[in-house]
């Protein structure tokens, strides 16, 4: 049967489309039909999976697919694939909650017609599928017409137009012999207007001299169709400037006459030009977001590492011609990790945002600032005039960065580790630049964070050290290299050890006696936590059957807990099968935590050491007062000793001075009912204030130092001979297994 076509005396049927709605999530999916069934000529048809929409469109047609990329069975994009293998002539509009910018290139590469991000706006979602209807419904009013463009000039007037795009004849000087309404619907100009004027008034004029290229060279034959893209003004201002891509066709008359045999039969005389303009503006801006977002990082709108890698890769190339320096420089943020988890990632987006802002504030002009990956930025300073540009810019962006920074109310602190490396002395490529500023900024961190530090040759000896103490922590436990040592805790008042803390210590084959703080680090780092801390349950508990047997079981041990063995479920349970296991009471033991643990999953912190309680072991918060909690984890967690970092006790220089925090903590202890200890206490001065101001319990250099088990056993013996009569002992408690 062949198509109605629309004439004068037979008006053209209503376009009733047909329309198929793909959404797993039903609250959304009738809120679409609801407002979509106003419009009382659309037929609508739903689906709730992939499997229902590809039945639906195996059935019938449809001419638009409202299309949700995350489906239970499939994803949009099978729905789209399944479309395009079967040449379903049907348009697609995706709407989705992703985030990420690879489901919306997806989408546009398997011929989407629109892509919209939920939650949509209703209106913009109805003008979205009109829009499209509309092209569809212009497809096939032309469709029809061109079948009897030849029998009627007003079928031709009719499809052109009605065309959605621009066309137009120019005569042999590139003046417009004719030209469709489309131009005065697009841009703003009438034909009236337009008639008998030189191209060249469209025309941008950045692009006028393309335009005088293509259309002057004149073509025939197979050659005479070319296309060129070009940017047209439009006669509003608020509309600016429109990308067209222009398919032009040379028009020539056949001069026929009389001829010799043998020669040319005809002459191709220029006439004129015949064009298409289609408006791609907005896919041209759509391309331009695309590639923009290939190449920067979204978050804080830096360039990403890909094109910083190029623009530090032109930067070497015109150094290297210019015999002239830049710097490569390596930033990480210090304490944005604890930030970060205080806070929740929110938060620590918003303060990468800052950063970012302060550091790009920084900069010279031709400066590339980089996100690198999380908190690590990357700077290329090209054209140096020496390395002490580098170190003013350094300088400013720890000032910068030291500054506090307001996150909706919450005042944090941080500040960067800076590595430096310069070209050509510290290499001449890209990956050498980076590495080299990687290894120096890893220097600054070594040595306390809040810095910078150029490059030195001597610095991967120091990284080859680092991975070298890594693989021989590996075997340490293997060779039985670990040892604990004990720091006692005394009570002032009368001099007795009456607790200790272990501390563990390393027997390096060649580097000596090692502690903790120089090799646990890279423990944390490379995983070895978990079996270097179920090592060191297994060795406290065999000490302290050595400590009972010489009648110190009213000792009480306190042993670090790492987040990360906290953080595993089987932790409880390795602690309780080893106090049954060498009959330790759990009242002799109490387990050290951060109070940077408790906030890093609360709730899992708050169940694990509740176990621990009921079993019998006792808590401590160590470290007390140098992390970002509130006090209100003190009343929600089992906590029954605090004890007070040794940066506090260092600023006591007068026993008669006032020291609020100390005097703070000591009565929060109070109020609590919580145990005490003072942590670092080094002189007689310290030890006076603390004991008049409530704190009995000390430990520091005062008294002892970390000692291996033999010398603290001899401590214990030269305690329990002192003292008649002896102590009594800790009752221990039974555990049930």
């Amino acid at each position: 049967m062949n198509p109605i076509i629309p004439t004068p005396q037979t008006p053209a049927p209503e376009f009733q489309p047909r329309l198929l709605l793909v959404d797993d999530e039903p609250r959304l999916l009738t809120s679409l039909y609801e407002l979509l069934r106003v419009q009382d000529h659309y037929q609508l048809v739903t689906a709730t999976n992939g499997a229902e929409a590809l039945a639906a469109l195996s059935r019938q047609h449809f001419d638009l697919l409202l299309l949700d990329l995350r489906l239970p069975d499939m994803s949009g994009h099978d729905i789209m694939d399944f479309v395009n293998a079967r040449e379903i002539d049907c348009d697609v509009i995706v709407m989705s909650g992703e985030a990420g910018i690879e489901a919306a290139i997806g989408a546009l590469k398997r011929g989407a017609y629109d892509y919209l991000r939920k939650p949509y706006n209703p209106p913009e979602l109805l003008k979205t599928v009109e829009n499209a209807l509309q092209k569809r419904r212009l497809a096939v009013e032309n469709l029809r017409i061109a079948q009897r463009l030849e029998n009627s000039e007003k079928m031709y007037r009719y499809l052109v137009d009605s065309s959605p795009d621009i066309i137009y004849t120019l005569n042999h000087e590139g003046c417009f012999t004719f030209i469709n309404d489309r131009a005065y619907q697009i841009l703003g100009y009438t034909r009236e207007e337009l008639i008998g004027r030189h191209y060249s008034v469209l025309v941008h004029e950045e692009d006028q001299e393309r335009a005088r290229y293509v259309f002057n060279e004149r073509r025939v034959d197979e050659r005479a169709s070319r296309n060129v893209e070009l940017r047209l003004k439009c006669n509003n201002s608020a509309a600016g400037d429109r990308t067209f891509n222009n398919t032009l066709m040379t028009i020539s008359l056949n001069a026929i006459g009389m001829h010799v045999p043998g020669e040319a039969v005809a002459k191709h005389e220029f006439f004129g030009t015949y064009g298409v303009a289609r408006d791609i503006t907005d896919r041209k801006r759509a391309e331009e977001m695309i590639s923009y977002q290939a190449y920067h990082d979204i978050l804080t709108d830096l360039p990403n590492r890909i094109l910083f890698k190029d623009r530090l890769g032109l930067a070497v190339i015109q150094a290297k011609r210019k015999l002239a320096e830049l710097a490569v420089m390596f930033i990480d943020l210090d304490r944005f990790k604890l930030v970060n988890d205080t806070l929740g990632h929110v938060k620590g987006d918003e303060l990468l945002q800052q950063a970012a802002r302060r550091l790009k504030d920084c900069l010279r002009k031709g400066d590339t600032l980089a996100r690198h990956s999380g908190d690590e930025f990357t700077i290329v300073l090209p054209e140096l005039r020496d390395r002490a540009d580098a170190k003013a810019i350094a300088d400013k962006f720890q000032e910068v960065l030291q500054q506090p920074f307001d996150l909706d109310g919450h005042v944090v602190h941080i500040s960067a580790s800076i590595g430096i490396a310069v070209y050509p002395t510290d290499g001449d490529t890209i990956e050498e630049l980076l590495r080299h500023a990687d290894i120096a900024m890893y220097q600054v961190k070594a040595q306390g964070k809040n810095g910078h530090s150029f490059y030195h040759a001597s610095m991967q000896d120091m990284s080859h050290q680092k991975i070298a103490l890594e693989q021989s922590l590996r075997k340490a436990l293997e060779n039985n290299e670990l040892e604990m040592y004990y720091q006692p805790q005394v009570d002032q008042a009368s001099g007795r050890v009456i607790g200790a803390e272990g501390l563990m210590r390393w027997n390096h084959p060649t580097r000596g006696l090692l502690s903790a703080g120089e090799f646990l680090p890279f423990a944390e780092e490379n995983g070895l936590m978990l079996p270097i801390s179920d090592w060191m349950i297994g060795a406290l508990c065999r000490d302290l059957l050595l400590w009972n047997a010489a009648g110190a079981d009213n000792i009480r041990l306190s042993l670090n807990l790492s987040p990360q063995y906290l953080d595993r479920g089987d932790f409880f349970e390795k602690m309780r099968n080893a106090l049954l296991r060498y009959q330790i009471a759990p009242a002799q033991i109490e387990v050290e935590i951060t109070e940077n643990i408790c906030i890093r999953n609360p709730q899992y912190a708050i169940e694990q050491l509740n176990k621990l309680c009921q079993l019998g072991v006792s808590v401590a918060i160590d470290d007390f007062g140098t992390g970002y909690s509130s006090l209100s984890y003190l009343h929600r967690f089992p906590i029954h000793t605090i004890k007070i970092d040794q940066s506090f006790v260092k600023e006591i220089h007068d026993e008669h001075g006032h020291y609020p925090v100390i005097l703070a903590i000591i009565s929060i202890a109070r109020g609590l009912g919580l145990h005490l200890v003072a942590e670092g206490v080094e002189t007689e001065v310290q030890a006076r204030y603390l004991a008049a101001n409530g704190c009995a319990t000390m430990q520091g250099y005062l008294f002892y130092r970390p000692i291996a088990l033999t010398s603290f056993m001899e401590v214990l013996a030269a305690q329990n001979q002192a003292e008649l009569p002896a102590l009594a002992a800790v009752p221990r408690l039974a555990i049930q297994a």
